[in-house]
């Protein structure tokens, strides 16, 4: 029985939307062709052998214990072991469902590859550019796609001549624009700012979150998004596209994602079959862009003039209300198959870089 080591939690603040996720992974995976060891990441960092709670919800944070048993990772290769030295033995493929720095932004992948363990998803350089939004916006400009105007503040350019950060984020605000940190998801540290006077509180929480702010064009139309799978000979299969409809609050945020109040999600997405063709095809563009491998949510807007791409997310969330499962099970691709199948690619993609 192969053995697969499902990677969750993390010291982003997206920790428990990981934790999460966990639980809809683990219960999708095949037992009876898979062993699973549960390898939790603290909040601190700390690798632990930790399983899953069944019964995590998002609304009670769930979070990995710090009490629990410490792991070591093989680096150089050979067997996952307790920090006591009683050995697990050897993984065969790592799943990792982590999300935001220091998971999502390459650097678990680039762990588990000088680990010599085989993973599912996205690799380093992918994962890194698609979770900086400034990087990911220059690649999809380069690649013909359409992306909204942009000022990016750093911190350092914050703390030395913070009015004239200011004067050149004003510009973006005609009147609003949305204000958020290049390297952060599910719209944490994220605001709209409907005024100048809204702006510098903004940044100053972007910059909680990341090095770098991004003040970003507000863009008027339908937010949709398709999810895109990799399938065995590298084809890729675009899900039927669904649309977000942002009823309790002003945008997308975190608790319209994950808590499941003021937003609707419409699958599929009411739009012609022209518009439902040139979103497929921006998706691979996009996809092809970033160098993504396995899998990708990719996230527009229908305007006036056509698609503009907001962002590539190369490991979106698998809660029971999250996007990406829910697109392919209207496609037909149902929660269990899709697991099953990102795990054969994560095998695949491992022998070829073996």
């Amino acid at each position: 029985m192969q053995r697969i080591a499902l990677i969750y939690g993390g010291e982003s603040s997206e920790h428990s939307v990981s934790c999460v996720t966990a639980v809809g992974v683990t219960a999708a995976i095949d037992t009876t062709k898979y062993q699973v060891i549960h390898v939790g990441i603290t909040k601190g960092g700390r690798f632990v052998l930790e399983p899953v709670n069944p019964e995590w919800k998002l609304a009670d944070h769930p979070a990995v214990s710090e009490d629990s048993p410490e792991l070591l990772l093989p680096l150089g290769g050979g067997e996952l072991r307790m920090a006591s030295g009683i050995s697990l033995g050897k993984i065969d493929l790592a799943f990792p469902v982590l999300h935001g720095p220091n998971g999502e932004d390459g650097s678990i992948q680039g762990l588990l590859q000088l680990c010599k363990i085989p993973y599912v998803g996205n690799g380093v350089m992918a994962s890194a550019v698609a979770m900086d939004k400034v990087f990911a916006k220059a690649l999809f400009r380069e690649a013909g796609l359409a992306v909204a105007d942009q000022v990016v503040v750093s911190a350092v350019q914050w703390q030395n001549d913070r009015s004239q950060a200011l004067k050149a984020a004003q510009k973006i605000c005609k009147p609003d624009a949305f204000v958020k940190p290049s390297r952060s998801g599910s719209s944490v540290g994220v605001s709209l700012v409907k005024t100048a006077m809204e702006l510098e509180a903004a940044i100053e929480l972007a910059l909680q979150h990341d090095s770098t702010a991004l003040i970003e064009e507000r863009i008027k139309g339908r937010e949709i998004e398709c999810s895109v799978l990799e399938q065995e000979n590298g084809e890729l299969e675009v899900s039927v596209p669904g649309e977000i409809v942002v009823t309790g609050s002003d945008f997308y945020d975190y608790e319209a994602k994950y808590l499941g109040s003021g937003a609707e999600l419409i699958i599929p997405a009411a739009i012609t079959d022209r518009e439902k063709a040139s979103l497929s095809n921006a998706a691979i563009v996009a996809f092809r862009a970033l160098g993504c491998t396995g899998l990708a949510r990719t996230d527009f807007f229908l305007t006036k003039k056509g698609w503009v791409i907001t962002e590539v997310n190369t490991m979106p969330g698998f809660t029971p209300i999250s996007m990406y499962p829910a697109l392919f099970e209207v496609s037909g691709v149902s929660y269990q198959l899709l697991v099953e199948r990102l795990i054969q690619n994560g095998f695949q993609q491992g022998m070829r870089q073996s």
